[in-house]
């Protein structure tokens, strides 16, 4: 089974970037229940949990919570006919995304061979555990509304979280990893 090692928002971040996902799952009903909101940081192949939960402990122990920058919208066509945010991949989120990558390799995990070659996106909608198939119309019509609108946020990480690929928000959370927080 494939598990996901995914950023998370705090609570402000969160809800100005939900209000997107809600607008285009009305427009299509698409979901009953909302995705929960997300950046794919690592998706690792059938990990020994114990083992993947230590070294990520390793990692992740002298990380704060951090900003990342949002700053368009991309479209992924066929199969995945998906609107997302495009997450600018520089500064801090890259850092920690080559770093778990590297690690996760270096401790015998099967992940991507090239951490570099990932955009970093935030998946507002899509085909995955939607009520329904939309349209290549729909699909087309969203992704050019979407990109129409632009958007522009920087948005606050505070949790790092495994999880395994189901909508069930209480059985598929795995572990979490809360970050440091800044003292004032």
């Amino acid at each position: 089974m494939k598990y996901y090692l995914v950023a998370l928002f705090d609570e402000d971040s969160y809800k100005s970037i939900e209000g997107i996902q809600k607008d285009l799952s009305k427009k299509y009903n698409l979901y009953k229940n909302l995705p929960t909101l997300h950046i794919t940081l690592e998706v690792i192949d059938d990990p020994d949990i114990d083992k993947l939960d230590e070294v990520l402990k390793g990692i992740l122990k002298s990380y704060k919570r951090f900003k990342v920058e949002i700053d368009d919208v991309i479209c992924f066509n066929e199969p995945y006919k998906s609107v997302n945010l495009r997450v600018k991949n520089k500064g801090y989120i890259q850092r920690l995304n080559r770093t778990i990558n590297d690690k996760l390799k270096l401790n015998g995990f099967n992940v991507r061979k090239d951490a570099s070659n990932w955009d970093l996106h935030i998946s507002i909608a899509n085909t995955n555990f939607a009520s329904r198939e939309w349209s290549k119309n729909e699909f087309l019509n969203a992704c050019h509304k979407a990109q129409e609108d632009g958007f522009y946020k920087l948005a606050k990480i505070q949790r790092i979280e495994l999880w395994k690929p189901i909508n069930n928000k209480r059985d598929m959370i795995i572990k979490s990893y809360p970050l440091k927080t800044f003292l004032p």
